[in-house]
């Protein structure tokens, strides 16, 4: 979700190519919105959106009262305020998987453990991941390591530098079955850094605590990093293991304090008074990396707002998927001007295509109107193709039930058809945005770009349901093969508890739910870090893991 300060603008990269010499059509509102479908529809969406605002001011008290006032106690800033002095003043903060862990585990691990998004820090887009100590000591669960991992995925996608804020206990020892050994557990973490390094996307570190055991290795593998005096710690083993294992007896800042560190071990670079004085030194390392950090780039002009209020999205879209929906006023409701160049506007028409501007940067929108036939599949293929070619960012506004099935469909080769269009949509060579904002069902989901399809962001709605399949299939399918009505209603209810947006964001299979309100700006704001990369870094001869230069792969061979 997107935070916002007072005065905050949106992230801001060259968008030359916004300013179309054509003259999008502006797409109408016929949404009434006196009518009572229209008030019922937003009086429940007003109230999931009313609970997700609740949940997530609940994560943002971190880890209880007890643990704030220890640390406050010893005269550290709290994780949130560090990450508020970090930001430049009045910019805002993109924070990603805030209901990270939420009833996973039979303890409350609020947002798993650390804070993660994207944020500007003199002047420079960064990937900023901080430890709150309040929760667990900052230890890492499975899901705090997932987190972790997926914000340095977006830097690396994005060329973002990456600031570690380091408060953590490492691995949260009864969990370390699921935590150390595997490929995409603790490990990657430090690999991931090191790569990162190699490709010139910096890491930097500011180590305001206790950093033990393989959390050392990120101050450690970090480029430059700080240590805030009597307060930072960093070693391998504390000093109860080292007395098992050594029988020597040290204190804490003697074995791995930020004196020693600094004038001793060689560990850490900078020596910090307090966690502001740390903080000041980390804002004037990023302001010191040049071009690693990327150029700031200027600003495109001020773009056309929508002809028509956010606030109505409650009520086009509401919170029962039944609900037929035209996803036109959703459009209307995020592109810049409401203006709406549509693409083959009569042909496939379960699906709408077409280009407009978010924020002054061009972006092509696929948008579900009903179910895939073979008809939308091949028009959704055709549009993606487009532009890939012209390399013009990807939104998939996703509201689907599937591709059609049935005999008729079968002979009209929608399995071939539905097969260019999931090809089309892993192949093509662009950022790809992913909102859902309503269900996302089936093979659908693959079709419409879902999180196995490497969307470089993929938000929900709170509404939102992702599953095998809808609920009104589920039930006939599990009446057909489940002769016993408690297993199939136990079934039933399960599966329909998974496929909600608060299931599927605790478990990070998103980047965190979004309220209808805020899908412009934080649309915006992804494709203002798409830009800056095209901007700064296309040519930059692969020094990122991705080149956005229009040398793409291709679509491999389409089974016609």
């Amino acid at each position: 979700m997107l935070t916002r300060f007072a005065g905050a603008r949106l992230f801001r990269g060259t968008a030359c190519a916004a300013r179309r010499a054509y003259h999008p059509h502006v797409l109408p509102s016929l949404v009434s919105t006196s009518s009572p479908e229209f008030t019922a529809k937003a009086e429940a969406m007003d109230a999931l959106v009313a609970d997700l605002e609740a949940k997530l001011a609940n994560v943002r008290q971190g880890g209880g009262q007890k643990a704030v006032d220890r640390m406050l106690k010893a005269g550290k800033k709290l994780p949130r305020e560090r990450l508020a002095l970090l930001l430049d003043p009045h910019t805002p903060f993109l924070e990603l998987s805030q209901l990270a862990a939420h009833e996973v585990y039979p303890e409350a691990v609020p947002a798993a453990g650390i804070i993660a998004g994207i944020g500007r820090i003199s002047g420079r887009e960064c990937v900023i991941v901080v430890n709150d100590a309040t929760v667990k000591g900052g230890s890492y669960y499975p899901l705090t390591v997932k987190k972790h991992i997926r914000a340095q995925e977006i830097a690396r996608e994005h060329g973002l530098p990456c600031i570690y804020v380091v408060e953590s206990g490492g691995a949260a020892l009864p969990h370390q079955a699921n935590v150390f050994p595997d490929k995409e557990h603790f490990g990657r973490i430090f690999y991931n850094m090191a790569q990162m390094s190699a490709l010139g996307i910096p890491q930097i570190a500011i180590v305001h605590g206790i950093s033990v055991a393989g959390g050392a290795y990120v101050p450690a593998m970090a480029d430059e990093n700080i240590i805030v005096r009597d307060q930072g710690r960093i070693f391998l083993a504390g000093p109860p293991l080292v007395k098992a294992a050594t029988g020597e007896e040290v204190d804490e800042e003697t074995l791995g304090g930020g004196q020693m560190h600094s004038s001793e071990s060689g560990v850490t670079d900078h020596l910090a008074r307090d966690d502001e004085h740390a903080i000041s030194i980390a804002r004037g390392i990023v302001g010191d990396l040049g071009k690693a950090g990327g150029q700031p780039v200027p600003p495109p002009e001020m773009p056309e707002d929508p002809l028509y209020p956010a606030s109505e999205l409650h009520g086009i879209v509401g919170t029962d998927l039944r609900q037929a929906f035209d996803m036109r006023d959703v459009i209307a409701r995020i592109v810049d001007g409401s203006r709406f160049r549509e693409f083959k506007k009569e042909y496939g028409t379960t699906i709408v295509t077409g280009f407009a501007n978010v924020h002054g940067y061009p972006v092509g929108i696929v948008a579900n109107n009903g179910i895939l036939f073979s008809q939308s599949a091949l028009k959704a293929t055709h549009f993606i193709e487009l532009c890939s070619q012209r390399q013009i960012p990807l939104l998939f506004l996703v509201n689907v039930t599937g591709y059609m099935v049935g005999s008729k469909a079968e002979r009209g080769g929608i399995a071939k058809d539905g097969a260019k269009m999931v090809r089309a949509v892993a192949c093509a060579d662009v950022p790809k945005l992913t909102v859902i904002v309503g269900g996302s069902y089936g093979a659908g989901n693959y079709g419409m770009c879902g999180r196995a399809y490497s969307p470089r962001f993929l938000w929900m709605w709170p509404n939102a349901k992702v599953s095998v399949m809808g609920p009104g299939q589920l039930s006939q399918v599990m009446t057909t093969v489940s002769k016993d009505p408690t297993k199939h209603a136990t079934l039933k209810s399960e599966i329909e508890e998974q496929s909600t947006a608060l299931y599927a964001s605790a478990r990070l299979w998103d980047d965190g739910i979004i309220k209808p309100t805020d899908t412009r700006d934080t649309v915006g704001l992804a494709l203002a870090l798409a830009a800056r990369e095209r901007d700064t870094g296309s040519k930059r001869g692969g020094s990122y893991t991705t080149t956005w230069d229009g040398d793409g792969k291709g679509f491999g061979v389409f089974r016609m």
